[in-house]
């Protein structure tokens, strides 16, 4: 079982946590991590990209000149995709990009991304955080002594609104709870940065 250094949140050792096999020593599962990522992304599109055909654009119910006699080539109509101010022809409608990949895979790239932060050097574990009030500040400063500088990702075992909001304001830093940890998240931050609660919290659920 590998064995990391906890921190208080003043910056100093508090002591050591044993973290699972099962979680932290999975090795990298390249392809399901990408899978997984594929996945979020693609659930996020709003899909709402739309185009009006002929048959929707407004106008060109009169011929615009007799079939015959005049030089001109023949047209039944000037929303025709052809014309300016036309219908497009097979263009975008809304449309929903969700799809899903199976749990297992999404378990396994989830393990495999907390493997990597641990196999990169990148874990921090606090014993607690927690603040009396909202304070970025604060914050700032906790990421300071921790030397969580590179855009960190904090996973908290519960809801703490002080904590959440102080962190909301620092630019590439984000907030999660155990429940909304996810493979994107943790790969496109640095440091991760989590209290000891929520690694038993999430031993438990994928271990």
């Amino acid at each position: 079982m590998p064995k990391v250094d906890v921190y208080k949140q003043d910056g100093e050792k508090h002591g050591e946590i044993e973290l699972s096999d099962a979680v932290w020593a999975t090795p990298l599962h390249e392809h399901a991590m990408y899978e997984t990522v594929r996945m979020q992304l693609a659930n996020r599109r709003q899909g709402t990209a739309a185009t009006k055909d002929r048959s929707q654009v407004r106008g060109g119910g009169r011929k615009p000149w007799r079939q015959k006699g005049t030089g001109r080539a023949r047209h039944g109509s000037n929303r025709s995709p052809i014309w300016v101010g036309g219908g497009v022809t097979f263009g975008p409608q809304p449309r929903d990009y969700e799809y899903k990949v199976p749990k297992k895979v999404r378990r396994l790239a989830l393990r495999s991304a907390l493997s990597a932060k641990l196999t990169a050097g990148a874990l921090i574990v606090l014993e607690d955080l927690s603040f009396e009030q909202p304070k970025t500040k604060s914050m700032i400063e906790v990421f300071q002594k921790l030397g969580a500088n590179n855009k960190p990702v904090v996973v908290l075992h519960g809801e703490n609104e002080n904590v959440e909001k102080s962190i909301r304001n620092i630019p590439g830093a984000l907030a999660l709870q155990t429940n909304k940890i996810n493979v994107y998240d943790l790969l496109n931050h640095g440091q991760l940065v989590i209290t000891r609660q929520a690694v038993e919290r999430i031993e438990e659920v994928l271990a």
